[in-house]
């Protein structure tokens, strides 16, 4: 017993230690991609404490690349993919954990099976089916195959089935359709959840390379992810410290929304649990 007891305060240091250290290890690209940002080139690879502070960098990689554009054509397409998502993974969610059907069972299965199979593979096809609906180059062929996700139909299902019955029994009493329970009952207890599965979304598709580098083809379509690359290329002639702050001028927004709901988004997954 005593022995126990000895043994907690050292592994409490220990899990103390390995926090500590797994967090330097995540903030130090950041960390070196911040003072190469805000100094001048020469400093780039030398920490000289009292370098010169500039914003120059920033400027210089603003108006070396369309940005702007690279932001409007994120922000729109995060939006529309979020969006299409919400709407149906939340109906799906619905029936998957209401509704009796022939086939629920196996449907659902197929579902999960998608959560098994790598977004990758499916490159090909997925550019063979935006051909032949002719959106090649556009941002919607960017997101059409994201729009039906596996994942948000199995968190918003698994929440969905700890409402209380009674609630949806009570609800259907006073008159209530299913869309108006499903809006009035289960969208409001699951808040959190949207929170959730709404960061992972956003966050997700705002760093998706490969399938916008291959879709897209002009600036008018092109995400940040692509934009940066091409921006970043060996031939550009760009220097390093150029290149940092344009790195953190694309990750600033991710980076901002996770500090402003980091709680929210930890005690989302928390109560999320699968039951």
């Amino acid at each position: 017993m005593k022995a126990a007891q000895s043994g907690a305060p050292l592994a409490a240091a220990l899990e103390t230690f390995g926090a500590w250290f797994l967090a330097i290890l995540w903030i130090l690209p950041l960390a070196y991609a911040l003072w190469a940002a805000i100094h001048p080139s020469a400093y780039s690879a030398r920490f000289v404490l009292d370098a010169p502070l500039t914003l120059d960098n920033f400027a210089r990689a603003w108006t070396a690349a369309p940005f702007a554009r690279y932001f409007l054509n994120t922000f729109l397409l995060v939006t529309m993919i979020l969006g299409a998502q919400l709407v149906l993974c939340t109906l799906a969610a619905y029936a998957f954990a209401r509704f009796t059907f022939a086939g629920r069972e196996i449907a659902f299965l197929l579902v999960l099976l998608q959560l098994m199979i790598m977004p990758d593979v499916l490159i090909v096809e997925n550019y063979q089916s935006m051909s032949a609906l002719g959106l090649v180059d556009t941002i919607p062929a960017i997101g059409l195959p994201y729009m039906a996700s596996a994942f948000g139909i199995f968190l918003l299902r698994q929440t969905f089935k700890t409402v209380p019955r009674e609630l949806d029994e009570a609800a259907r009493v006073e008159g209530a359709g299913p869309l108006q329970v499903l809006l009035k009952v289960y969208v409001p207890l699951a808040k959190p959840i949207y929170i959730a599965y709404g960061l992972v979304s956003v966050s997700y598709h705002w760093n998706n390379f490969l399938w916008p580098l291959i879709i897209t083809n002009s600036v008018n379509t092109r995400p940040l992810t692509v934009g940066l690359q091409i921006f970043a290329s060996s031939d550009q002639g760009i220097d390093w410290s150029v290149i940092t702050a344009a790195t953190l001028m694309t990750s600033a927004p991710l980076l901002i929304a996770f500090l402003l709901f980091q709680r929210q988004f930890v005690q989302s997954f928390m109560r999320a649990g699968i039951r």
